[in-house]
């Protein structure tokens, strides 16, 4: 008899993973896959002693090689019906160079060779984030470039070079910005297995990682962003897998492509209300 379980794989070992997971993974076998093995291991241990099947996994997705690994781990326990990436750099923890090359130019190497494997009826979220949404609209060649570009080339877009990238926070929103249209376009590609990747674009949301931001040097700036967005508060990581849960449940049958926006009215008050720049 094969015992062969459904494989769900996360990628970034966080309270944001950990809550889509929870939500989606009972009884299939998930890898928890992390750049530093302590959180893997530590988030492995949280769901097993809640009685899942999951086991950490060492994984640095910047790294091509490093994700086939992942992929061919995974493989050989069964097929892998989800992808959870939930790796990123905040703002506040590296280099320009360093959040390019993890957040953006890691996320599209995940979304494009997990769209290789991914079992028909399968389906993958990655958590983006509202960051993308405030930087001025970019030109439609642009966004084409940021979306089809090989992936291999990414980070030689005129861009994304570093004279062109005004500091982290930039880094960071275009790499968000260019997390959406890969969605976009690969969304395209996981559709011929009858597969479904969408992105989440959380606001802040309580985590360890917003913990850093709310504590670092743009502390005020963000307590300042839910002060005044019409939500009044930060989110919680089971509001955002209420959304993949819709995503990657049958229920969300029909959405593919596309970019959920869940930070309680934040972007809409920096549009046009008290969070617009220059307003006291």
């Amino acid at each position: 008899m094969n015992t062969k379980k459904e494989i769900v794989v996360l990628t970034g070992a966080g309270q944001l993973g950990m809550a889509i997971v929870r939500r989606m993974a009972y009884g299939n076998k998930i890898f928890i896959a992390d750049w530093k093995m302590e959180n893997a291991e530590t988030i492995a241990k949280t769901l097993k002693e809640a009685g899942f099947d999951a086991v950490p996994f060492k994984v640095d997705i910047s790294s091509r090689a490093s994700i086939i690994e992942l992929i061919e781990a995974a493989q050989k326990e069964g097929e892998i019906s989800m992808l959870v990436n939930a790796a990123g750099l905040s703002p506040s923890q590296s280099t320009k160079e360093h959040i390019l090359q993890v957040d953006l130019y890691g996320t599209a190497v995940l979304l494009e060779e997990f769209g290789k494997v991914i079992k028909p009826g399968g389906s993958g979220v990655t958590i983006s984030s509202q960051s993308g949404y405030r930087m001025p609209a970019l030109s439609a060649d642009e966004d084409r470039l940021l979306a089809t570009t090989p992936t291999e080339e990414l980070l030689q877009l005129e861009i994304l070079q570093s004279e062109n990238i005004k500091d982290t926070l930039h880094a960071y929103q275009m790499a968000k910005r260019c997390n959406g249209k890969r969605v976009m376009a690969e969304a395209v590609k996981w559709g011929e297995r009858g597969a479904r990747i969408n992105a989440i674009s959380p606001g802040i949301i309580i985590t360890p990682l917003a913990l850093d931001e709310l504590n670092g040097p743009r502390a005020n700036f963000y307590k300042n962003m839910f002060a005044k967005s019409p939500a009044g508060r930060p989110g919680m990581a089971d509001e955002v897998a209420n959304v993949a849960e819709l995503l990657m449940s049958e229920k969300g049958a029909f959405i593919t492509g596309s970019d959920f926006l869940i930070d309680g009215g934040a972007t809409a008050s920096y549009f046009y209300g008290p969070l617009q720049p220059g307003t006291n």
